[in-house]
Protein backbone atom coordinates (compact mmCIF):
# COMPACT_ATOMS: atom_id res chain seq x y z
CA UNK A 1 0.00 0.00 0.00
CA UNK A 2 1.37 3.24 -1.25
CA UNK A 3 2.50 5.50 2.19
CA UNK A 4 0.53 8.81 1.93
CA UNK A 5 2.57 12.33 1.16
CA UNK A 6 3.62 14.08 4.56
CA UNK A 7 4.16 18.11 5.24
CA UNK A 8 7.64 16.48 5.82
CA UNK A 9 7.94 15.25 2.34
CA UNK A 10 6.61 18.42 0.75
CA UNK A 11 9.51 20.27 2.80
CA UNK A 12 12.03 17.99 1.57
CA UNK A 13 10.69 18.19 -2.35
CA UNK A 14 10.85 22.30 -1.93
CA UNK A 15 14.23 22.57 0.28
CA UNK A 16 12.52 24.40 3.22
CA UNK A 17 10.99 23.68 6.77
CA UNK A 18 7.80 21.63 7.30
CA UNK A 19 6.42 24.59 9.26
CA UNK A 20 7.10 27.10 6.32
CA UNK A 21 5.03 24.30 4.18
CA UNK A 22 2.32 24.78 7.16
CA UNK A 23 2.19 28.65 6.76
CA UNK A 24 1.96 27.93 2.89
CA UNK A 25 -0.80 25.53 2.91
CA UNK A 26 -2.72 27.35 5.36
CA UNK A 27 -2.38 31.06 4.22
CA UNK A 28 -1.45 32.35 7.19
CA UNK A 29 -1.66 36.12 7.56
CA UNK A 30 0.79 36.55 10.82
CA UNK A 31 3.93 35.12 8.60
CA UNK A 32 5.64 36.63 5.63
CA UNK A 33 6.33 34.56 2.74
CA UNK A 34 8.44 35.23 -0.45
CA UNK A 35 6.58 34.69 -3.65
CA UNK A 36 9.14 32.53 -4.85
CA UNK A 37 9.07 30.23 -1.82
CA UNK A 38 5.43 30.43 -1.67
CA UNK A 39 5.51 28.87 -5.18
CA UNK A 40 7.99 26.00 -4.87
CA UNK A 41 6.31 24.68 -1.95
CA UNK A 42 2.86 24.92 -4.25
CA UNK A 43 4.99 23.09 -6.71
CA UNK A 44 5.81 20.54 -4.68
CA UNK A 45 2.69 19.39 -3.49
CA UNK A 46 1.08 19.69 -6.84
CA UNK A 47 3.88 17.11 -7.69
CA UNK A 48 3.40 14.95 -4.72
CA UNK A 49 -0.15 14.94 -4.85
CA UNK A 50 -0.22 15.77 -1.52
CA UNK A 51 -3.72 15.50 0.72
CA UNK A 52 -3.67 17.26 4.03
CA UNK A 53 -4.13 14.97 6.92
CA UNK A 54 -6.92 16.90 8.03
CA UNK A 55 -10.45 17.85 6.77
CA UNK A 56 -10.51 20.56 8.42
CA UNK A 57 -7.51 22.25 6.34
CA UNK A 58 -8.99 21.18 2.70
CA UNK A 59 -10.42 24.23 2.33
CA UNK A 60 -6.90 26.83 2.69
CA UNK A 61 -4.71 23.96 1.41
CA UNK A 62 -7.27 23.45 -2.02
CA UNK A 63 -7.89 27.02 -2.67
CA UNK A 64 -4.61 27.91 -3.05
CA UNK A 65 -3.54 24.74 -4.90
CA UNK A 66 -6.23 25.44 -7.67
CA UNK A 67 -8.95 22.71 -7.20
CA UNK A 68 -12.06 24.38 -6.80
CA UNK A 69 -14.05 22.14 -4.37
CA UNK A 70 -13.81 20.17 -1.33
CA UNK A 71 -16.77 17.86 -2.08
CA UNK A 72 -17.64 18.31 1.67
CA UNK A 73 -21.44 19.55 2.63
CA UNK A 74 -22.04 20.44 6.12
CA UNK A 75 -24.83 20.87 8.42
CA UNK A 76 -24.70 22.39 11.39
CA UNK A 77 -27.81 21.92 14.46
CA UNK A 78 -27.41 24.58 16.96
CA UNK A 79 -27.75 23.76 20.47
CA UNK A 80 -30.92 25.62 21.07
CA UNK A 81 -32.73 24.23 24.03
CA UNK A 82 -30.54 25.08 27.71
CA UNK A 83 -27.45 23.23 27.81
CA UNK A 84 -28.29 21.68 31.10
CA UNK A 85 -30.69 19.26 29.42
CA UNK A 86 -27.04 18.24 27.72
CA UNK A 87 -25.87 16.76 24.03
CA UNK A 88 -28.91 14.06 23.90
CA UNK A 89 -30.88 16.61 22.34
CA UNK A 90 -29.85 16.51 19.22
CA UNK A 91 -30.59 13.12 17.74
CA UNK A 92 -33.20 11.94 20.39
CA UNK A 93 -35.90 13.18 18.32
CA UNK A 94 -36.43 10.72 15.82
CA UNK A 95 -37.22 14.10 13.54
CA UNK A 96 -33.10 14.57 13.02
CA UNK A 97 -32.48 10.93 11.48
CA UNK A 98 -35.30 11.55 8.97
CA UNK A 99 -34.13 14.61 8.10
CA UNK A 100 -30.78 14.23 7.91
CA UNK A 101 -31.33 10.81 5.93
CA UNK A 102 -33.04 12.43 3.37
CA UNK A 103 -30.16 14.88 3.03
CA UNK A 104 -27.18 12.75 3.36
CA UNK A 105 -29.04 10.28 0.30
CA UNK A 106 -29.39 13.35 -2.35
CA UNK A 107 -25.85 14.68 -1.56
CA UNK A 108 -24.37 11.14 -1.84
CA UNK A 109 -26.00 10.93 -5.11
CA UNK A 110 -24.58 14.34 -6.38
CA UNK A 111 -21.03 13.22 -5.45
CA UNK A 112 -20.47 14.79 -2.35
CA UNK A 113 -20.30 13.70 1.62
CA UNK A 114 -21.64 15.30 4.48
CA UNK A 115 -20.45 16.51 7.83
CA UNK A 116 -22.54 16.86 10.96
CA UNK A 117 -21.97 19.45 12.98
CA UNK A 118 -23.67 20.85 16.45
CA UNK A 119 -22.70 24.10 18.06
CA UNK A 120 -22.32 25.06 22.14
CA UNK A 121 -24.93 27.74 23.33
CA UNK A 122 -23.58 31.04 22.27
CA UNK A 123 -21.01 29.31 19.56
CA UNK A 124 -20.72 31.27 16.56
CA UNK A 125 -21.80 29.13 13.04
CA UNK A 126 -19.12 31.69 11.23
CA UNK A 127 -16.61 29.66 13.50
CA UNK A 128 -18.12 25.87 12.89
CA UNK A 129 -18.23 26.47 9.20
CA UNK A 130 -14.97 28.71 9.02
CA UNK A 131 -12.96 25.85 10.73
CA UNK A 132 -14.36 22.84 8.00
CA UNK A 133 -13.52 22.25 4.42
CA UNK A 134 -17.03 23.22 3.15
CA UNK A 135 -18.48 23.97 -0.21
CA UNK A 136 -21.42 24.73 1.04
CA UNK A 137 -23.96 24.27 4.25
CA UNK A 138 -27.14 23.60 5.60
CA UNK A 139 -28.03 25.30 9.37
CA UNK A 140 -31.41 23.56 11.11
CA UNK A 141 -33.14 26.19 13.78
CA UNK A 142 -30.15 29.09 13.29
CA UNK A 143 -31.75 32.43 15.44
CA UNK A 144 -31.00 35.67 13.83
CA UNK A 145 -27.09 36.71 15.68
CA UNK A 146 -24.80 39.00 15.90
CA UNK A 147 -22.45 37.13 13.34
CA UNK A 148 -24.52 37.39 10.60
CA UNK A 149 -22.73 39.95 8.57
CA UNK A 150 -19.25 38.34 9.25
CA UNK A 151 -20.96 34.84 8.18
CA UNK A 152 -22.53 36.41 4.75
CA UNK A 153 -18.69 37.96 4.03
CA UNK A 154 -17.59 34.45 4.28
CA UNK A 155 -19.03 33.32 1.29
CA UNK A 156 -20.27 30.22 1.54
CA UNK A 157 -23.26 29.15 -0.04
CA UNK A 158 -25.82 28.60 2.56
CA UNK A 159 -29.46 27.01 3.39
CA UNK A 160 -31.37 27.86 6.44
CA UNK A 161 -33.93 25.37 7.51
CA UNK A 162 -36.51 26.43 9.84
CA UNK A 163 -35.12 29.89 10.06
CA UNK A 164 -37.09 32.88 10.59
CA UNK A 165 -35.90 36.55 10.92
CA UNK A 166 -32.72 35.76 9.27
CA UNK A 167 -31.89 38.48 5.83
CA UNK A 168 -33.40 36.44 3.33
CA UNK A 169 -31.50 38.03 0.34
CA UNK A 170 -28.56 36.87 1.54
CA UNK A 171 -29.66 32.87 2.12
CA UNK A 172 -31.55 30.23 0.81
CA UNK A 173 -34.44 28.69 3.15
CA UNK A 174 -36.24 25.89 3.28
CA UNK A 175 -39.56 26.07 5.86
CA UNK A 176 -42.77 24.93 7.13
CA UNK A 177 -46.01 27.64 7.54
CA UNK A 178 -45.49 26.40 11.84
CA UNK A 179 -47.72 29.07 12.56
CA UNK A 180 -50.25 27.86 10.70
CA UNK A 181 -49.71 24.75 12.02
CA UNK A 182 -50.21 25.76 15.43
CA UNK A 183 -53.31 27.13 14.29
CA UNK A 184 -54.56 23.90 12.70
CA UNK A 185 -53.88 21.72 15.33
CA UNK A 186 -55.77 23.83 17.84
CA UNK A 187 -58.46 24.68 15.54
CA UNK A 188 -58.60 21.06 15.17
CA UNK A 189 -59.50 20.59 18.77
CA UNK A 190 -61.43 23.82 19.21
CA UNK A 191 -64.24 22.27 16.84
CA UNK A 192 -64.38 18.99 18.48
CA UNK A 193 -65.49 21.33 21.87
CA UNK A 194 -62.46 21.46 23.78
CA UNK A 195 -61.68 25.14 25.28
CA UNK A 196 -59.17 24.18 28.16
CA UNK A 197 -56.20 23.04 25.77
CA UNK A 198 -52.86 23.45 27.11
CA UNK A 199 -49.86 23.63 24.91
CA UNK A 200 -46.92 21.95 25.48
CA UNK A 201 -43.69 22.97 23.80
CA UNK A 202 -39.92 23.83 24.22
CA UNK A 203 -38.16 27.26 24.77
CA UNK A 204 -40.11 30.02 23.38
CA UNK A 205 -37.91 32.41 21.69
CA UNK A 206 -38.44 35.24 19.43
CA UNK A 207 -37.89 33.93 15.66
CA UNK A 208 -37.95 30.50 16.83
CA UNK A 209 -40.36 27.12 15.68
CA UNK A 210 -41.99 27.24 19.04
CA UNK A 211 -43.19 30.54 19.30
CA UNK A 212 -44.39 30.56 15.81
CA UNK A 213 -46.36 27.49 16.94
CA UNK A 214 -47.50 29.11 19.47
CA UNK A 215 -49.03 32.00 17.49
CA UNK A 216 -51.02 30.11 15.58
CA UNK A 217 -52.49 28.72 18.95
CA UNK A 218 -53.37 31.70 20.52
CA UNK A 219 -54.82 32.57 17.07
CA UNK A 220 -56.98 29.61 17.18
CA UNK A 221 -57.87 30.25 20.57
CA UNK A 222 -58.79 34.22 19.62
CA UNK A 223 -61.17 33.11 16.76
CA UNK A 224 -63.00 30.67 19.22
CA UNK A 225 -63.69 33.36 21.53
CA UNK A 226 -61.39 30.98 24.11
CA UNK A 227 -59.57 33.10 26.89
CA UNK A 228 -55.68 31.61 26.79
CA UNK A 229 -54.82 30.80 30.47
CA UNK A 230 -51.11 31.09 31.24
CA UNK A 231 -51.76 27.84 33.64
CA UNK A 232 -52.26 25.95 30.38
CA UNK A 233 -48.97 26.99 28.76
CA UNK A 234 -45.99 24.06 29.66
CA UNK A 235 -42.78 25.36 28.34
CA UNK A 236 -39.30 23.61 28.79
CA UNK A 237 -37.44 21.54 25.90
CA UNK A 238 -38.42 19.44 22.96
CA UNK A 239 -38.24 15.58 24.46
CA UNK A 240 -40.46 12.48 25.58
CA UNK A 241 -38.87 13.20 28.65
CA UNK A 242 -40.06 16.87 29.31
CA UNK A 243 -43.49 15.09 27.81
CA UNK A 244 -43.67 13.36 30.86
CA UNK A 245 -43.10 15.70 33.26
CA UNK A 246 -45.65 18.09 31.56
CA UNK A 247 -48.29 15.74 31.85
CA UNK A 248 -47.53 15.12 35.68
CA UNK A 249 -47.70 18.24 36.37
CA UNK A 250 -51.17 18.27 34.52
CA UNK A 251 -52.25 15.40 36.16
CA UNK A 252 -52.52 17.26 39.55
CA UNK A 253 -54.91 19.99 37.95
CA UNK A 254 -56.74 17.75 35.67
CA UNK A 255 -60.00 19.14 35.43
CA UNK A 256 -58.36 22.19 34.06
CA UNK A 257 -57.66 20.46 30.90
CA UNK A 258 -59.69 18.12 28.56
CA UNK A 259 -57.08 18.48 25.42
CA UNK A 260 -53.38 19.04 24.75
CA UNK A 261 -51.42 20.36 21.87
CA UNK A 262 -47.89 19.31 21.82
CA UNK A 263 -45.14 21.23 19.65
CA UNK A 264 -43.79 18.07 18.58
CA UNK A 265 -44.37 14.15 17.91
CA UNK A 266 -41.95 13.01 20.76
CA UNK A 267 -43.14 15.50 23.10
CA UNK A 268 -46.32 14.56 22.53
CA UNK A 269 -45.87 10.78 22.96
CA UNK A 270 -43.57 11.64 26.29
CA UNK A 271 -47.11 13.23 27.28
CA UNK A 272 -48.90 9.98 26.45
CA UNK A 273 -46.82 8.26 28.54
CA UNK A 274 -46.64 10.54 31.49
CA UNK A 275 -50.91 11.01 31.81
CA UNK A 276 -50.44 6.85 31.19
CA UNK A 277 -48.68 6.80 34.62
CA UNK A 278 -51.32 8.66 36.59
CA UNK A 279 -54.10 6.33 35.16
CA UNK A 280 -54.98 9.01 33.16
CA UNK A 281 -56.72 7.94 29.03
CA UNK A 282 -55.68 9.41 26.22
CA UNK A 283 -58.32 10.00 24.62
CA UNK A 284 -61.04 8.76 26.97
CA UNK A 285 -59.75 11.50 29.44
CA UNK A 286 -57.24 13.47 27.22
CA UNK A 287 -57.33 14.49 23.61
CA UNK A 288 -53.65 14.88 22.68
CA UNK A 289 -52.18 16.23 19.24
CA UNK A 290 -48.67 16.57 17.85
CA UNK A 291 -46.64 18.08 15.01
CA UNK A 292 -44.58 16.15 12.68
CA UNK A 293 -45.88 12.77 11.61
CA UNK A 294 -42.79 10.89 12.63
CA UNK A 295 -42.25 6.91 12.70
CA UNK A 296 -43.08 6.66 16.34
CA UNK A 297 -46.76 8.36 15.39
CA UNK A 298 -48.20 5.71 13.86
CA UNK A 299 -46.48 2.74 15.79
CA UNK A 300 -47.70 4.15 19.41
CA UNK A 301 -50.50 3.32 21.13
CA UNK A 302 -53.16 4.59 20.66
CA UNK A 303 -51.87 5.92 17.31
CA UNK A 304 -50.92 9.74 17.52
CA UNK A 305 -53.11 12.47 15.43
CA UNK A 306 -50.73 15.10 14.44
CA UNK A 307 -49.76 17.78 11.87
CA UNK A 308 -47.59 16.49 9.34
CA UNK A 309 -45.26 18.12 7.51
CA UNK A 310 -42.85 16.13 5.27
CA UNK A 311 -39.80 15.87 6.95
CA UNK A 312 -38.01 13.90 3.88
CA UNK A 313 -39.22 16.01 1.44
CA UNK A 314 -37.86 19.04 3.57
CA UNK A 315 -34.36 16.60 3.44
CA UNK A 316 -34.22 16.33 -0.33
CA UNK A 317 -35.60 20.30 -1.13
CA UNK A 318 -32.44 21.19 1.32
CA UNK A 319 -30.17 18.84 -0.24
CA UNK A 320 -31.05 20.09 -3.80
CA UNK A 321 -30.85 23.67 -2.99
CA UNK A 322 -27.73 23.77 -1.70
CA UNK A 323 -25.94 21.85 -4.62
CA UNK A 324 -27.64 23.68 -6.77
CA UNK A 325 -26.08 26.89 -5.18
CA UNK A 326 -22.80 25.48 -5.49
CA UNK A 327 -23.10 24.90 -8.57
CA UNK A 328 -24.34 28.32 -9.76
CA UNK A 329 -23.44 31.00 -7.29
CA UNK A 330 -25.38 33.56 -9.11
CA UNK A 331 -29.10 31.32 -8.52
CA UNK A 332 -31.49 32.96 -7.06
CA UNK A 333 -32.40 33.33 -3.34
CA UNK A 334 -35.40 31.41 -3.21
CA UNK A 335 -37.23 30.11 -0.09
CA UNK A 336 -39.31 27.39 0.10
CA UNK A 337 -42.28 26.35 2.07
CA UNK A 338 -43.20 22.85 2.84
CA UNK A 339 -47.17 22.08 3.09
CA UNK A 340 -48.84 20.77 6.19
CA UNK A 341 -51.73 18.24 6.16
CA UNK A 342 -53.79 17.36 9.24
CA UNK A 343 -53.42 13.48 10.50
CA UNK A 344 -56.24 12.04 11.89
CA UNK A 345 -55.91 9.09 14.19
CA UNK A 346 -56.67 7.87 17.80
CA UNK A 347 -55.72 10.62 20.28
CA UNK A 348 -58.40 13.41 19.90
CA UNK A 349 -61.87 12.58 21.23
CA UNK A 350 -65.16 14.92 20.35
CA UNK A 351 -66.59 16.68 23.23
CA UNK A 352 -69.45 18.11 20.98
Amino acid sequence: MKRQVSIKDVASEAGVSASTVSYVLNENPNVTISAETRERVLSAARDLNYVPNQAARTLGSSRVMGMTESKLIGIVIPQTEPEHYGARLMFSNPFYSTFLSAIELQIRRAGYHLIVSGTNPGQSYFEIVRSRALDGVIILGMYPSDDEEEYRSFNVPTVLVDCYGCDGRFFYGVNTDDRKGGYLATRYLLERGHQKIAFVTGQLKEHGVNSLRYRGYCDALDEFGVVLDPARVFSGYVGFDYGAEAAHKMAENINNVTAVFATSDITAIGVMNGFRAHGISVPDDVSLIGFDDIEYAKICYPPLTTIRQNIEEKGRRAAGLIIDAISDRQLPRVKEVIELELIERATVRSLA
